[in-house]
């Protein structure tokens, strides 16, 4: 059988960006200007803690719909002797929060969670406690090297000296302009004269980087004990909003061990309970190891119904058991297992499309931003931060500068169920910033943001790379794949003979122009060096550092 996956193929691309390479660091996220502010902190000595600190400040300013200190997240972070952590930001439900407090919009599916007026989805309403901000600096204090002041610099400045909108800014600031608009503050901002900023025109938030200096010279507590968390929760009690006080002095970030994932001999490292990803990661790949993926071959019929079932096989079991484990108990051991994987696999049939319940028991009553980012030394972090939708809950909080997330719109209204609402509770997320190791060294680390189509996304790349033997740039911009159960979504380079065939197996296929959106990924090589890619749904730049200081005692005279 030949070496390269283009011989097997059905769904033949070509890469529309180029690889970055560096000997020294290397930090890869969804905006040039965050990558940048990453790769000045490991020029400037610190480590890749340092330098995914500072890249996300900075997209809170430049991705600002996507990621703000208003916001969850989740980081996976391998420290140089090897050991690998997850450091837990997600956002919980304020305290005033019931079960019954929103009312399901009548004849909803069992997993739309659309409320009557919308409530959970935009406004005050929509608002969780955030927890971003407090794990950025907890994270930056325990594993980092530098100042927060000096971290955050980078986004100080972007923030009040401005910057050039992009084309993709632009797109993402007109598919949500209608909402928008009905906020004063934030239309300001991103629709003056109440069109979208353009490519090109400057976007500056004053107010916002007076908040950043707040938090440069105060640290988190500025937000959880002090003036900052006051402007929030002043502005929550007069627009109907939920946070208080409390919730703000209370909240903590959860330290928790990966899931851990033994596939065709790497090891794969995903995000625990209350994140949904590594279970179901797991779940996937442990299935799909008992197909001869590489030979089926890249964007075939076969391969491509493969994928489809064990989707759908995941998805069931994740709307039955998935959820903040403080409050249900999510059967981790069962859905890893390979027995189980064995099971499920021997119920798929290669020649039509079913339909998948729940293998394990249902437990009744009981768009987003990454970053990859590595230094010299062995230390590591893939990180997935969010405000959940485009701009959050679509409003700006006054003397804040800052768009809220909209996290309430992930858990159920409807009381009795996995992921029904409850006080304190953490948002469930399918945030996958994955790590691969062979033969107990570090060979990939990679994630993206998109809601539920992230962890099906990050499966499918790490089958490109181990399966298929795709370079970094070909997995992170090869074609896509979803489907939670519904229509089978293919994106545009899947050709019309497959989606022709998958339709005759049973497959409602439907073209879709992204599945997910830009995923970032690092490769570390057997020489130290490294390899940055980020692929085209979104505005990715990988920034690499080689080179390095003078050998020692070298001088410059002239003669």
């Amino acid at each position: 059988m030949s070496g390269n996956w283009r011989d097997r193929t059905a769904a033949s691309f070509q890469c529309e960006k180029q690889p970055a390479s560096s000997s020294r660091g290397m930090v890869v996220s969804n905006h040039p200007l965050a990558s940048s502010a990453g790769a000045e902190m490991l020029a400037a000595g610190g480590n890749a803690i340092d330098a995914a600190i500072a890249t996300l400040f900075t997209l809170t300013v430049v991705e600002p719909m996507m990621v703000g200190i208003i916001g969850g997240g989740m980081a996976h972070i391998r420290l140089a002797d090897g050991s690998h952590r997850f450091i837990d930001g997600q956002s919980t439900v304020p305290q005033a929060v019931k079960p019954d407090t929103y009312t399901s919009k009548p004849g909803s599916a069992h997993d739309v969670f659309d409320t009557v007026g919308n409530e959970n989805l935009n406004g005050p309403k929509a608002v969780a406690v955030p927890g971003s901000l407090k794990a950025w600096c907890e994270t930056l204090r325990r594993f980092g090297t530098m100042s927060l002041a000096d971290v955050m610099q980078p986004a100080i400045k972007h923030a009040a000296r401005g910057y050039a909108a992009t084309p993709y800014l632009h797109e993402c600031i007109t598919d949500g302009a209608e909402e928008m608009l009905k906020d004063k503050p934030i239309s300001a901002i991103y629709l003056p004269n109440g069109t979208p900023l353009k490519p090109g025109e400057r976007v500056v938030q004053a107010e916002y980087a007076e908040t950043l200096r707040y938090i440069a010279d105060h640290g988190d507590n500025a937000l959880y004990q002090g003036p900052l968390g006051d402007i929030l929760v002043d502005y929550m009690k007069k627009n109907g909003g939920f946070i208080a006080q409390e919730d703000l002095a209370t909240y903590k970030t959860v330290e928790r061990q990966p899931i851990r994932c033994d596939y065709r001999g790497w090891e794969i490292l995903g995000p625990p309970p209350p994140a949904a990803s590594g279970v179901h990661i797991t779940e996937m790949l442990n299935i799909l190891e008992g197909y001869d993926i590489a030979q089926l071959g890249f964007g075939t019929t076969e391969t491509i119904h493969c994928l489809a079932e064990v989707l759908k096989i995941a998805f069931a079991d994740r709307e039955a058991a998935s959820g903040d484990p403080a409050y249900i108990n999510v059967p981790v051991e069962r859905l890893t297992s390979k027995a189980y994987a064995e099971e499920r696999r021997r119920a798929i049939d290669p020649d039509r499309a079913q339909t998948w319940s729940a293998g394990v028991t249902q437990l009744e009553s009981a768009h987003t931003t990454h970053m990859t980012a590595a230094d010299a030394m062995g230390n590591v972090v893939a990180t997935t931060q969010t405000i959940n939708n485009l701009f959050g809950a679509k409003i700006l909080i006054p003397g804040l500068g800052t768009v809220p997330n909209n996290y309430m719109n992930l858990f159920d209204p409807r009381p009795g169920h996995a992921l029904s609402l409850a006080a304190g509770k953490r948002v469930t997320t399918s945030m996958s910033p994955m790590m691969a190791l062979r033969d107990g060294k570090l060979a990939y680390a990679l994630g993206l943001p998109g809601g539920k189509r992230i962890f099906p996304s990050a499966m499918q790349a790490l089958i490109n790379l181990i399966d298929h033997g795709m370079s970094l740039q070909e997995a992170v911009e090869a074609p896509r794949v979803w489907t939670e159960g519904n229509a089978l979504e293919v994106e545009q380079a899947v050709p019309e003979t497959v989606r022709v065939a998958l339709s005759a197996k049973g497959h409602k296929v439907q073209v879709v122009p992204t599945v997910a959106g830009g995923m970032n990924a690092i490769q570390f090589h057997a020489d130290g060096t490294m390899s940055g890619a980020a692929c085209w749904r979104a505005d990715g730049t990988p920034v690499g550092i080689a080179g390095g200081l003078a050998r020692s005692g070298v001088r410059f005279a002239l003669g």
